[in-house]
């Protein structure tokens, strides 16, 4: 990797005044360690595992109701057990931060102005609620779902559940009826709470008839909560054991607020897979491991503080929702944005962080292509300077992108990209106060956080791609998946390589500097005369030709060992392919990176198809590219725009011909 640009360095007073600074001082003074430089602290960090995350526990000073006997039982992944013994709540260390100077939650919805929410009120809200889920006779494992937007009402509800040790599941009232079947009904919640409808890009949705399928095919569902959204006052839709919101907070007003003390790896949430080929995957986190995790990444690498703002544009079927949440660990504000990020306009978001004012800003590699694509410059038609930081995640983050902020933000903002999964509702890989943002480059890898790149044979590469590896357990890896006999699913899904070592399905570049470059999933890898292309190159070339509003690529194997690697294009309103466009597309590829990087054919479609939760169909549209069955090669239910399937399902002819050369 070549050495690119430095866009932003920390300053002497921003590393010293840092929370990780403290961190380190504070290792120094109790347990004799010292470290020169970050990469000799997450050295130390991932040989010692326990040692490490044992200085975890002891910073935060994490409240425990009985103490630990072991930290890490020595036993290969997945079958690690933590904290062995250890009695403790996620909420009750939410709580322990609250404060008067500064609200708890800042919340708007498209059409209102922005409201605020005390730490007082948010407190007595969540006592309510989780006085109301006992006397329905709610107890630690049982299941809470709700169908809710990011609001509020969806936080409180949140930390009533598991306040109580129940847990937690959520869906956004945008997925379709089956995809939430599919996903509520493997779990059997007791409790459902949902909307009538939201709002979106300025107009209405009507979620009724969901909420009514949902009661007729949850068998074990007992109560269902009310919140009406579309029509304040509104009673009754319908359905069978219904209790309205507003009429909870009234009834258990004045509730006393309590914790249940639950094992470390109690189940604290269900978060889903994609579901793209099959019924989605029910992954469940723990108290302890999301704890120490989410305080690890917010305090630590996020270098989040009481009395700041944080934001992140998510919808509550993404876990960045309950990565949000973490944030009230720290002592900071949340921000809740309930709507479209395009509506009115593209400012909507630059617009909020000025009036709140936000410190910590996030959002997706697709948002701020957009507007950098739009030629926005918000930085210089708001006040900004409260923004400390820029998060970007859900997709590699192309260096054009690094430079818009940079140029359309603040020359001194400190950006910082980051991956990580549902997988383990955090990042592996990401930010650092104490080290400089290199264009087009994450910062590195996390504390703990034992990521490398191996090639085929299970060897380290340093500055080449490789398949992106974690050769240690962390706290925060699922403890289970529901319903999932002996871990069958759970080591397929992530142990069928290499016995005892993580595979993540991304390609991963990491440099001796210990910046790292990901460039999209594995298993959607491109092939071309023997050379493998991550998609995420590809599409990052695309992002600078102004005609593409959005791209998908796949190779598919042919007979005699050739590749057929087609480009779908979506071209911004009124735009045709044209012979013109088509070679400045290739010639964009040519020159970034290779003619290998140039397609087959390029073909405009109307729309790529996407997930619920924003992925693009790679892996799905190849598969069934090469003849398997549309039933076979994604679950409909977990798509944003299925009908986008269709032109895949009669192009397939066309590839089937090529397959058997005519």
């Amino acid at each position: 990797m070549q050495t690119p640009e430095i866009l932003w360095k920390p300053t002497i007073e921003t590393q010293e005044n840092s929370n990780i600074q403290r961190f380190i001082q504070w290792l120094n003074k109790e347990k004799g360690l010292s470290f020169d430089q970050y990469d000799d602290l997450w050295n130390w960090s991932v040989k010692d595992i326990p040692g490490f995350w044992e200085s975890i526990w002891q910073f935060f000073d994490i409240i425990t109701h009985q103490e630990y006997t072991v930290v890490l039982e020595d036993n290969p992944m997945p079958t690690q057990k933590w904290f062995l013994g250890a009695k403790l709540n996620y909420a009750e260390h939410v709580f322990r931060k609250k404060t008067n100077a500064q609200p708890a939650i800042y919340f708007m919805s498209e059409g209102s102005e922005v409201q605020e929410m005390s730490w007082q009120e948010l407190e007595e809200k969540v006592a309510a609620f989780a006085a109301w889920l006992k006397s329905k006779g709610i107890e630690k494992g049982d299941r809470v779902a709700a169908f809710l937007p990011n609001i509020p009402e969806t936080t409180i509800a949140f930390l009533a559940t598991i306040s109580l040790g129940a847990v937690w599941s959520c869906c956004s009232p945008d997925f379709g009826s089956k995809s939430v079947v599919d996903r509520f009904r493997q779990i059997s919640p007791k409790v459902l709470i949902g909307v009538d409808g939201y709002r979106y890009g300025g107009k209405a949705f009507d979620r009724t008839s969901v909420l009514q399928e949902l009661q007729e095919e949850l068998s074990e569902l007992e109560n269902f909560v009310l919140l009406p959204r579309l029509e304040s006052g509104r009673h009754d839709i319908g359905l069978a054991n219904t209790i309205v919101w507003e009429d909870i907070m009234k009834m258990f007003r004045g509730a006393r607020l309590t914790f249940q003390a639950v094992s470390f790896d109690h189940p604290i949430w269900v978060l889903y897979s994609s579901g793209t080929t099959g019924i989605p995957k029910a992954i469940i986190h723990g108290h302890g491991g999301v704890l120490l995790e989410h305080l690890k990444y917010h305090v630590l690498q996020g270098d989040v503080k009481p009395g700041e703002c944080f934001f992140w544009f998510t919808t509550t079927g993404w876990m960045m929702w309950n990565f949000v949440q973490a944030a009230l660990l720290g002592g900071a504000s949340i921000f809740l944005y309930d709507g479209s990020p395009v509506f009115p306009d593209l400012n909507v978001l630059w617009r909020l962080s000025s009036q709140i004012p936000v410190h910590h800003f996030g959002t997706s590699a697709p948002y701020l292509m957009a507007c950098l694509k739009e030629g926005l410059e918000p930085g210089k038609e708001y006040d900004l300077s409260s923004i400390r930081s820029i998060g970007s995640t859900g997709s590699p983050l192309p260096p054009e992108a690094f430079d818009w902020v940079y140029t359309a933000i603040r020359d001194d903002v400190w950006l910082t990209s980051m991956s990580g999964g549902t997988d383990i509702c955090t990042a592996w890989v990401g930010a650092s106060p104490l080290l400089p943002v290199y264009k087009g480059e994450i910062q590195c890898r996390c504390l703990g956080a034992a990521l490398y790149a191996f090639d085929e044979e299970g060897n380290t590469l340093e500055g080449e791609v490789g398949e992106m590896v974690l050769t240690r357990p962390m706290p925060s890896m699922p403890v289970f998946f529901w319903n999932d006999s002996e871990n069958k699913r759970y080591r397929e899904s992530y142990f069928d390589w290499i016995p005892g070592v993580w595979r993540h399905g991304d390609w991963v570049n990491i440099s001796d500097r210990g910046t790292l470059v990901i460039l999209g999933r594995s298993d959607a890898t491109l092939n071309k005369q023997g050379i493998r292309i991550g998609t995420a190159e590809i599409y990052r070339s695309l992002d600078q030709i102004t005609e593409v509003a959005d791209s998908l690529i796949v190779s598919l194997e042919l007979a005699g060992g050739d590749y057929y690697m087609p480009l779908f294009v979506v071209l911004k309103d009124g735009i045709r392919l044209t012979d013109e466009i088509k070679q400045k597309i290739n010639a964009q590829l040519r020159s970034d990176y290779s003619p290998r990087h140039v397609p087959d054919e390029i073909i405009q479609v109307t729309d790529i198809p996407y997930t619920i939760s924003g992925k693009k169909l790679e892996t799905p549209v190849k598969r069934l590219l090469m003849g398997v069955t549309l039933e076979k090669a994604v679950n409909k239910g977990s798509l944003r725009n299925a009908e986008a399937m269709d032109f895949f399902v009669a192009f397939r002819q066309k590839v089937a011909n090529l397959k058997n050369g005519v």
